[in-house]
């Protein structure tokens, strides 16, 4: 096959040349039905070379947020780089979105299945897919994500902070009400990324099956900061507030099943000792006040009721860096690996990303 010339793309057998806007498919598989899967993706050249920059989102079908971020940031043509490359995929995990889910139709997260495989199971045949035809393409990326289940997240960036210049430096450009570090989970696209020597930050906001309109537009003004930033648009509304840089977090969980009700919102400071909420059995015979442990931001509130004992209720981030009595509980992980008879044997590394420095967030892409 005749090499691309330096100065032109290939993507999905096209050869995409400076100046040029193209849409393209990449084709996964088929349904049952014999019906075709494929991922539509975007992209736009500026005539001048610079970084190739991927905006992806959908990594998770229910996550609806990221999806309507980036379909905005088309539908107003605010993707016409002046320099380098935008890729842009509004929904990668199609499947899941059809059928209103986080996994494919296997069960399996695509989000802990990089570098994926072309003969593994449905979710590493995508990620797989998105390896050997976009990964070799970029330079940086925001993967769009948003709290899963009930549990709602609050405008944020998910990063691995104070290891890499580059890093630090797009998560400062995003400049989301709220920076946490996050480590890096196995499996996930931010640590294949790092591995390639890319650099991918997430950004999070609201709840699945539901729009958050104030982190959508957060969304696309941390969007074009970052453009901005790599120097890919002439500029960028600047930040209503500093960001909050947080190096550790915490998931508060309920001792007691029954009913819970939050006395705290998304984004709020609590100090240790603050009442968070209560939970009640359904009946009028007990409540139990619910105290803070620790002394924080709310960064993820749980907005299920009906709770059992150990279900997540709050995730506060911190700013302090020293470990305290209610890190050392067992981690918790947002969104939850579905595991098959192969993986029994396999080290169960899914911590919280409040008690790691996370992935995809989530004490996440967390993330």
């Amino acid at each position: 096959m005749p090499q691309p010339a330096p100065d032109q793309l290939l993507l999905n057998g096209l050869t995409i040349g400076p100046g040029e806007r193209v849409l393209t498919r990449l084709v996964i598989s088929r349904l049952p039905s014999g019906t075709v899967i494929d991922i539509p993706v975007h992209v736009f050249r500026a005539v001048e070379p610079g970084p190739t920059v991927l905006l992806m989102a959908g990594m998770h079908g229910d996550e609806v947020n990221g999806i309507e971020t980036i379909r905005r940031l088309i539908r107003r043509e605010l993707l016409q780089p002046l320099r380098g490359t935008i890729i842009a995929i509004p929904i990668l995990n199609i499947y899941g979105f059809l059928n209103f889910s986080r996994e494919v139709p296997d069960g399996k997260d695509v989000n802990r299945s990089f570098p994926g495989n072309p003969r593994g199971s449905l979710a590493s045949r995508v990620a797989h897919r998105f390896m050997r035809e976009i990964m070799p393409l970029i330079d940086y990326g925001i993967d769009f994500h948003t709290g899963g289940a009930t549990r709602a997240n609050t405008p944020q960036i998910r990063c691995l902070l104070h290891e890499d210049a580059e890093t630090d430096a797009l998560a400062a450009a995003f400049a989301a009400p709220f920076t946490l570090h996050a480590g890096l989970r196995p499996g996930s696209l931010r640590e294949t990324a790092m591995q390639e020597g890319r650099r991918i930050i997430v950004y999070e906001t609201g709840e699945s099956m539901r729009l958050d309109e104030p982190g959508i537009d957060l969304g696309i003004a941390g969007t074009l900061r970052v453009l901005h930033h790599l120097g890919m648009v002439a500029e960028a509304p600047a930040p209503a507030h500093p960001t909050v840089v947080c190096l550790r977090s915490t998931w508060l969980r309920a001792r007691y099943a029954g009913i819970f009700r939050s006395l705290v919102q998304l984004g709020q400071h609590v100090e240790e000792g603050q009442a968070y909420g209560s939970v009640a059995d359904p009946y009028g015979e007990r409540s139990v006040r619910l105290e803070s442990p620790v002394t924080g931001y709310i960064i993820g509130l749980n907005h299920m009721p009906v709770v059992n004992q150990g279900d997540a209720l709050v995730h506060v981030a911190r700013l302090d860096a020293a470990p305290s009595r209610a890190d050392l509980v067992v981690p918790f992980d947002e969104k939850p690996i579905k595991r098959t008879e192969e993986d029994v044997h396999e080290v169960d590394r899914a911590d919280d990303p409040s008690t790691l420095p996370d992935d995809d967030g989530h004490g996440d892409e967390v993330w």
